[in-house]
């Protein structure tokens, strides 16, 4: 049995993004419970030099919406990253998650060799479709969503491996 380019993105992105709205609800009900102000978690980081978790969010769903939308040969929509509070940011996971349904699955399988650029402060990187899946979006996608949730771990918010990781679908 083979895996294809769709099955690898799509579902994979659609998982990891349901699995942080719910880290991110916890989230949010950590600071309601503990009487944090609502704005504190959101701009929480793990270090100074590093980006608040609203970032860590926007960079996920930007991350996720341009894979399905470059995998594709399709334009993909642009986000303001203004999203600040949990129920914005949870109303952008929600916008990300309807617009990764979208997409069919021939509209990405066999886009292994598709020619990718990004436009980097560096410069322009180049990456074949199944490079640019494998190497690039996946890597970047699960460290945000992972630096997330060790920003929320680190403020207190009980969460636990299976949070990160999701109800497992065996069907």
């Amino acid at each position: 049995m083979t895996i294809s380019m769709y099955q690898a993105s799509v579902p994979a992105l659609i998982r990891g993004l349901t699995n942080l709205q719910t880290i991110l609800g916890k989230g949010q009900a950590h600071a309601a419970e503990k009487q944090i102000d609502p704005s504190v978690l959101p701009g929480a980081r793990l270090f100074p030099d590093m980006l608040p978790l609203a970032r860590q969010v926007h960079i996920a769903t930007d991350g996720a919406k341009g894979c399905a939308a470059r995998l594709a040969g399709v334009e993909a929509p642009k986000y303001d990253d203004v999203e600040v509070s949990f129920d914005e940011l949870a109303a952008r996971i929600q916008k990300t998650i309807a617009y990764l349904k979208e997409f069919k699955p021939e509209q990405i399988d066999g886009s292994e060799t598709r020619q990718i650029s990004l436009k980097m402060r560096s410069g322009p990187v180049e990456f074949s479709g199944i490079d640019y899946l494998l190497a690039f979006v996946l890597p970047n996608f699960y460290f945000h969503l992972t630096t997330a949730y060790n920003i929320l771990r680190h403020n207190g918010v009980e969460l636990g491996k299976m949070d990160f990781l999701g109800k497992q679908n065996n069907g």
